[in-house]
């Protein structure tokens, strides 16, 4: 199993989870965050005197088998490309272990 991080630009956040949906991924979990990618513009930009300058970026999380994965990073490529040289990142993680969430057994 593998574990997909992708970092976008909110415009296209949209187009990647309906793509994403209609290639039948469910599970995915879009967060707020505050990134470096190159601002497509100055309403982009925000200021903090940690980070010096960030903007608001969708960090795309989902969860696929192995031979999945090429589809899936595919997907997000296409639909997540703005037009510039580099419209965000996708990260390709190993899962180790998964374990699933559900009432335990009575005694």
């Amino acid at each position: 199993m593998k574990q997909i991080n992708a970092y976008i630009h909110h415009c296209r956040s949209t187009n990647v989870l309906d793509a994403l949906q209609k290639a039948g991924y469910k599970n995915v979990a879009l967060l707020d965050v505050k990134g470096t990618l190159k601002p497509l513009n100055e309403t982009e930009l925000a200021f903090t005197s940690e980070a010096r300058v960030v903007i608001s970026e969708v960090l795309i999380v989902l969860f696929c088998k192995v031979h999945q994965v090429e589809k899936v990073t595919q997907i997000i490529r296409e639909n997540a490309y703005i037009g510039n040289n580099t419209s965000g990142w996708i990260y390709v993680a190993p899962v180790e272990q998964t374990i699933e969430i559900k009432r335990p057994p009575k005694p």
